[in-house]
C-alpha cells in the first residue's frame, strides 16, 4: 500500500507539473501531504518528516536567495556587458559556435561537482547572449545540463560518493574506469551541440524569412557581425533608469568581486550561502553606497529570489515526507521484487537502461541509498562485481539528475533562465535519454558493466 500511495503521489506531481496544472510550490506542498495522510501518518509524524526535509535543502535555498540577488546587482552594475561583447566578438554571432561553447562551459563549470555553482556561473552570462541571438534558452539549459551530467561522474560529485558509501568501494576506484566514458561523453556532446546549433541556425533564419547557406562560413552570423553592433543595440534598449545603475568605472572592481566569489565557491573555503552574503554586501557597498540605493537594489530582485527560494523549500518538504514516510524506499524495493526471475542476473543493466527516466520517480538519494543496495545484494550473487553494478546504474542515471524535479539545482537553473520545468522536460527529455544510452552502450563495449 505504501508503494502504491508513493507512486500515485510521484506520478501525480510529475504529470501536474508537466501539464502546468499547478504551480511548483502548490504541487510540492499539497500533493505529498495528501499522500502522507492517505498512508495513515499522524500530524506529528508528518511534521517531523517536513522538518528533516527542510534541514537538507535550507543551505541551498539560502544560497539561492542571496545568489540571485548578487548576480542581479552585478547585472545592474553592468558587469556582464563586456562579457557579452567578448562572446559576440569570439563567435561573431555564429549560433553553432555559441552552442558548442555552451556545452564546453557546462562541463568546465562542473569541475567542482556542484550543480548549483555550475548554473550560477554560466546562465547569467549566457542568457543575454542567447536572447540577443534569438536562440532557444531551453537548448542552452539542455547543453549545460548534459555537460554537467558528464562531469557529475567525478569522485567528489554526489553520485559516486553515494555509491561508495553503499558498496564500501573506494570512490577513486569506482571513478577511474569511468574516465574513458567521460572523454567519450565530452566528444559526443560537442558533436551534439554542433548538430543542434545547425538546426537552431536554420530555425532562426526561417523565422526571419531569410535564406541560409550552411556551407558558407560567411553566412553564419545570424544576428550581428561585430561586438560594437551588439553593444549599441543593448544600450539602445536600456531605459534611463537602467542606464543610471551602470557603474562602468568600477568594472574591474566588480570583476574582482565576481572572481573572488566564484573562486571561493570552487575552493569551498566557506559555506556557499555565506559566500554570497559576503559578496552581495561588498557589491552593494561599493556600487550603491547609500542605504536607499541598497534597499532599492535588494527590492528589485526580491521577487525572483524569494519565489525560487520558496520553491526549493517546498521541494525540501516534499523530499522530507517522501523519504521519511518510507514511500521512496518502498518504491525502490518493489521495483526490484516484481521483475521476472530470468532478468535478475541482468537487473543492473535493465535498471541502468531506464535509469534516466527513473529520475522522474526517484530522487538521487532514493536511487543510490534505496535501490542500489538491493540491486547489489541480488545481482552480486550471480557473480557480477559490485563495481560493475555501480557503473551500470550510475552511467544510466547520472544525466537525469539535471532533468529531475527532485533536483534543487535544476529549480535554481530554471529560475535563473526564467524557464518552466514542464516545457524543459518536454524539450530535453528524449534527447538527453538518447545521449545517456550512447554512453551506456560505450560502457558495454568497454566491458565496464
Amino acid at each position: 500500500m505504501l508503494t502504491l500511495i508513493g507512486l500515485f503521489t510521484l506520478v501525480t506531481l510529475v504529470l501536474l507539473l508537466l501539464w502546468r496544472k499547478v504551480s511548483p510550490i502548490i504541487g510540492l506542498v499539497l500533493i505529498p501531504l495528501t499522500g502522507a495522510v492517505l498512508a495513515g501518518f499522524s500530524i506529528p509524524e508528518i511534521g517531523a518528516f517536513y522538518s528533516a526535509g527542510l534541514t537538507k535543502v535550507m543551505p541551498v535555498a539560502t544560497m539561492f536567495i542571496f545568489a540571485i540577488t548578487f548576480f542581479g546587482v552585478m547585472q545592474d552594475a553592468g558587469l556582464f556587458r563586456p562579457l557579452i561583447r567578448g562572446m559576440v566578438t569570439l563567435t561573431r554571432g555564429n549560433v553553432v559556435t555559441v552552442a558548442i561553447g555552451t556545452a564546453i562551459l557546462g562541463m568546465l563549470a562542473h569541475l567542482d561537482g556542484a550543480g548549483a555553482t555550475t548554473f550560477l556561473m554560466t546562465i547569467p552570462a549566457l542568457l543575454p547572449l542567447y536572447k540577443k541571438l534569438k536562440m532557444n534558452p531551453y537548448l542552452m539549459l539542455m547543453l549545460l545540463a548534459t555537460g554537467a551530467g558528464i562531469f557529475n561522474m567525478l569522485p567528489w560529485a554526489g553520485p559516486l560518493g553515494r555509491a561508495a558509501a553503499v558498496t564500501g568501494i573506494e570512490v577513486t576506484s569506482l571513478w577511474q574506469p569511468l574516465i574513458p566514458i567521460q572523454i567519450i561523453g565530452a566528444v559526443l556532446l560537442i558533436a551534439m551541440a554542433s548538430i543542434f546549433g545547425l538546426a537552431e541556425k536554420r530555425r532562426i533564419a526561417m523565422a526571419q524569412g531569410g535564406q541560409i547557406n550552411l556551407n558558407d562560413g560567411a553566412n553564419t552570423a545570424i544576428v550581428v557581425d561585430a561586438a560594437e553592433d551588439a553593444e549599441a543595440d543593448i544600450a539602445h534598449q536600456m531605459s534611463a533608469q537602467e542606464e543610471a545603475l551602470l557603474r562602468p568605472k568600477l568594472i574591474w572592481v566588480n570583476t574582482a568581486i565576481f572572481a573572488a566569489v566564484l573562486a571561493s565557491l570552487i575552493g569551498g573555503i566557506l559555506p556557499s550561502a555565506y559566500i554570497f552574503m559576503i559578496g552581495l554586501s561588498i557589491a552593494l557597498i561599493i556600487n550603491y553606497p547609500t542605504v536607499d540605493e541598497q534597499a532599492k537594489r535588494i527590492s528589485a530582485h526580491a521577487q525572483s529570489a524569494m519565489m525560487m527560494g520558496g520553491i526549493i523549500l517546498a521541494a525540501g518538504s516534499f523530499l522530507g515526507i517522501m523519504d521519511g514516510s518510507g514511500m521512496l524506499r518502498a518504491i525502490a524495493n518493489d521495483l526490484v521484487n516484481i521483475l521476472p526471475t530470468a532478468t535478475v542476473p541482468h537487473l543492473h543493466l535493465i535498471l541502468g537502461f531506464f535509469g534516466f527516466p527513473m529520475e522522474l520517480l526517484l530522487s538521487t538519494d532514493a536511487y543510490y541509498f534505496g535501490l542500489l543496495p538491493v540491486v547489489v545484494q541480488i545481482v552480486s550473487e550471480h557473480g557480477v562485481p559490485a563495481a560493475n553494478i555501480v557503473h551500470a546504474l550510475t552511467i544510466g542515471n547520472v544525466l537525469g539528475t539535471f532533468i529531475s524535479p527532485f533536483s534543487p539545482a535544476l529549480w535554481m537553473a530554471l529560475g535563473l533562465a526564467q524557464l518552466e520545468i514542464g516545457a524543459y522536460i518536454r524539450y530535453a527529455f528524449f534527447w538527453m535519454w538518447g545521449f545517456s544510452l550512447l554512453l551506456f552502450g560505450a560502457a558495454l563495449m568497454l566491458d565496464l558493466m
